[in-house]
C-alpha cells in the first residue's frame, strides 16, 4: 500500500509490471515492519528492508521474511554505488529528516542508471489543516508555507517525534537537486470501498482533500 487511501502497487504499477520485478534488487527505505519488502519478495524480487529503528526491524523479524533487514540511517546508506535496480519508501524516512536532499542523493548513488525511486508522503496540503477526521478537519488553521517542524517532546523536553513540512514545490526541487528526473506525481483519490477512519484519515476528508503524494523518480 502506498498510503491510507488503499492504493496498492498491484493496481498502481509505479515500480513497473509485477512480472518484471522478479530478480530485481530493491531497497525499501524507512521500511518499518517491512510490509513492502514482504510483498516484493513474494513477486520474486530481492528486497532489502532498511530502517533507522531497531525496534521496528525486530517487529519485521518476528513477522518473518526471507530478505535482509538493515538498521541504518537513510542519509548514509551502507551499500555500494549502483547496487540496486529499484528503491521505494511508503511514508518512510523522508518526512522525518531536516534535509531530504541528503537522503535523495544517497538513494540516487545506490541506484543503477535508469533505476526508479518511488516514495510516498503525506500530501503537503494536509499541513494547513488540523489532523481531524470530521468536519473540523476541513478548515485551514495553519499556513501551508510555514515550514516549522512538528515536534513532540517527552517529560524531559527531549524530542521523541519530529516531522518536517515541505511544500509540493519544495519536494520537486529536492528531487531535481538530488539528480533525479521526476516522472510522475500521483495523488490517489479516496475510493468508495474504503470506509476506514483513523487518526486524521476518513472518507469525508479523503473525498475533498488529497492525503497522499507519491513521487515517481528515475536516475538519469
Amino acid at each position: 500500500m502506498w498510503g491510507p487511501e488503499g492504493l496498492d502497487e498491484v493496481e498502481a504499477g509505479l515500480l513497473g509490471p509485477p512480472e518484471d520485478l522478479k530478480g530485481q534488487e530493491v531497497l525499501e527505505i524507512g521500511a518499518g515492519a517491512a510490509q513492502c519488502s514482504r510483498w516484493l519478495a513474494a513477486q520474486g524480487a530481492r528486497p532489502v528492508a532498511l530502517d533507522v529503528s531497531h525496534r521496528q526491524l525486530q517487529h519485521a523479524l518476528r513477522i518473518g521474511g526471507a530478505f535482509p533487514l538493515v538498521c541504518a540511517d537513510a542519509a548514509a546508506l551502507p551499500f555500494a554505488d549502483a547496487f540496486f535496480d529499484l528503491a521505494c519508501s511508503a511514508y518512510g524516512a523522508l518526512p522525518f529528516v531536516a534535509d531530504p536532499v541528503l537522503v535523495l542523493r544517497e538513494v540516487r548513488r545506490v541506484l543503477r542508471p535508469g533505476g526508479r525511486f518511488v516514495f510516498s508522503v503525506t500530501h503537503p496540503i494536509r499541513w494547513a489543516f488540523p489532523d481531524e477526521p470530521g468536519p473540523e478537519g476541513l478548515t485551514v488553521v495553519s499556513s501551508y508555507f510555514d515550514r516549522t517542524p512538528y515536534v513532540e517532546q517527552d517529560e524531559r523536553g527531549h524530542a521523541v517525534y519530529v516531522e518536517h513540512h515541505r511544500t509540493l514545490g519544495d519536494r520537486v526541487r529536492d528531487i531535481v537537486a538530488a539528480g533525479f528526473r521526476l516522472v510522475d506525481l500521483v495523488e490517489p483519490e479516496w475510493p468508495d470501498w474504503n470506509t476506514s477512519e483513523w487518526g486524521g484519515w476518513s472518507p469525508l476528508r479523503g473525498s475533498l482533500l488529497p492525503g497522499t503524494a507519491i513521487f515517481v523518480c528515475e536516475r538519469s
